[in-house]
């Protein structure tokens, strides 16, 4: 008798904790999704603070185009802005090419970038160096290299699938491959004489020598790969339709006849938007499967 009052007991116990489990599960999906709220963030390949400049004056155009409150929530690496959108704790992402491709595959398919920048449907990256006897990719062979981030598009995938192209292999061929973890570290482990020479994308190491942050006659680009498709604005695909289309028409309506246009476009270093599809971005998924970067 005091086996069966026994389990009893323990049945009920179980149906309590399995009912508890359920209703924190129930809470934590309510938490994520917060009414009029569109959570925005954007892969780190930048300063944190400068990713939050650039973003403030964009941030209150598409409160106002969307009426919701938009909230910019940086994130500590690439992976956390693929996790963010894919577990829905995040409603929009600006990815690069291979951040849409790992949220693309890792979600099965339920991310949906909607524009990009004119400029990403033909984006470059460049090798920068400070040493003489560095003219060509080849030249870099026993030397030592910095990337980005792992998970950079621009950083690291794109110019070792042109290094590989090339017949170099970054990781027995150099000397030392290191990763920077963002475009502006790598200028600066370059500037600095961490390392031989450096990889970053072409829009970040245009705007450092604009703004007097490197001297170009210093640090000096000695290779630009050919154009590729890149960065993108993506939503996850349960977002709904009349939602992308807002957020999609805002983007596109971006002129810089206008004053908001003008600041936003020169901020976000794009002549204007464009819209954009999954299939573009097959290249780099090729890309990144042939360099083994895919998981």
């Amino acid at each position: 008798m005091t086996h069966f009052s026994a389990l009893r007991t323990l049945k009920s116990m179980l149906a309590a904790s399995l009912a508890a489990t359920a209703l924190l599960a129930s809470a934590s999906a309510i938490a994520q999704v917060t009414p009029g709220v569109l959570r925005v963030s954007a892969i780190p390949d930048e300063a944190p603070t400068e990713l939050q400049r650039k973003f403030k004056p964009l941030g209150d155009y598409l409160a106002k185009a969307t009426g919701l409150k938009v909230e910019f929530t940086p994130v500590t690496d690439y992976p956390a802005a693929v996790e963010g959108l894919v577990n829905k704790r995040l409603d929009l992402v600006w990815f690069g090419g291979f951040t849409f491709v790992q949220a693309n595959v890792r979600s099965k398919g339920q991310v949906t970038p909607l524009v990009q920048r004119q400029e990403d449907t033909a984006f470059r990256s460049v090798f920068v160096t400070t040493k003489a006897d560095i003219t060509k990719l080849d030249d870099l062979k026993g030397k030592t290299l910095s990337f980005g981030s792992e998970s950079s598009t621009s950083g690291h995938l794109m110019p070792r699938s042109y290094m590989l192209a090339s017949k170099i292999d970054p990781d027995t061929d150099l000397k030392r491959v290191a990763y920077s973890g963002a475009h502006d570290a790598t200028v600066a482990a370059v500037a600095g004489g961490k390392v031989d020479a450096g990889a970053l994308n072409i829009s970040v190491w245009e705007k450092l020598v604009a703004e007097k942050k490197v001297d170009p006659a210093a640090v000096r680009v000695f290779y630009t790969t050919p154009g590729y498709f890149d960065y993108n604005w993506t939503v996850h695909a349960d977002m709904p339709a009349p939602m992308k289309k807002k957020l999609t028409d805002a983007f596109l309506a971006l002129d810089k006849s206008t004053p908001e246009g003008k600041e936003i476009l020169e901020l976000q270093k794009a002549s204007k938007f464009v819209p954009t599809k999954p299939e573009n971005y097959s290249a780099i998924e090729a890309a990144a499967r042939s360099a083994k970067l895919l998981k």
